[in-house]
């Protein structure tokens, strides 16, 4: 995502969740962040009353809404949606990365779940709402493909839940085969979960 054109505090929300995704929230210094989005330093307070907690749940905000309007982007680039075809795009848009740019970035949600849902109760709740936020998406994209509602919420979950601990295994192991392997071996479990009609 480009942020050229973007005001000085989009662009520290946007800065924030690239960093939290390559270093984690501990790591992720306000000073670093308004360096990478181009910001005066001065900024940070004006923008962010409520320091880096203000600017981290922001950041994992962003980070949900994105996720959640990728699910339109990856339907609209198959030829016929499927469940299956869904999670496809949802994975390669991590083995894309990782093969082209390395195993450098991963998840900011995910991070910042790691970093404070235990001991940051806001960030812990602006986590939870980017998780809803996402899978609502991906359970109404499940719908729409003709899934019975009573599962589509649990299928998103499962799709989220096992993308996200690929991504977390491929970044250790600095390989891609546990992104293929989920979307190998959930394709068919997800395409079956839309009725036959006889």
């Amino acid at each position: 995502m480009a942020v050229s054109g973007r005001g000085p505090r989009e662009r520290m929300v946007f800065s924030g969740a690239q960093l939290i995704r390559r270093d984690g929230v501990a790591a992720t210094g306000m000073r670093d962040v308004a360096a990478h989005a181009r910001a005066p330093r001065g900024s940070i307070q004006h923008h962010f009353p409520g320091g880096k907690e203000e600017l981290v749940n922001e950041a994992v905000g962003w980070a949900g809404r994105y996720a959640s309007r990728r699910i339109g982007r990856f339907l609209a680039a198959l030829p016929e949606p499927t469940p299956s075809g869904l999670f496809a795009e949802m994975v390669r848009q991590w083995t894309d990365e990782y093969r082209n740019a390395g195993f450098e970035g991963g998840c900011p949600v995910a991070a910042a779940t790691v970093d404070c849902a235990e001991s940051t109760e806001s960030t812990r709740e602006a986590v939870s709402t980017a998780f809803t936020t996402w899978s609502g998406s991906v359970a109404r994209a499940l719908t729409d493909m003709g899934v019975p509602e009573v599962r589509a919420d649990a299928l998103a979950t499962l799709m989220i839940s096992s993308l996200e601990g690929a991504i977390l295994m491929a970044r250790a192991e600095r390989d891609v085969r546990a992104l293929t392997a989920v979307a190998t071996e959930l394709g068919p479990l997800l395409d079956a979960a839309v009725p036959t009609v006889d």
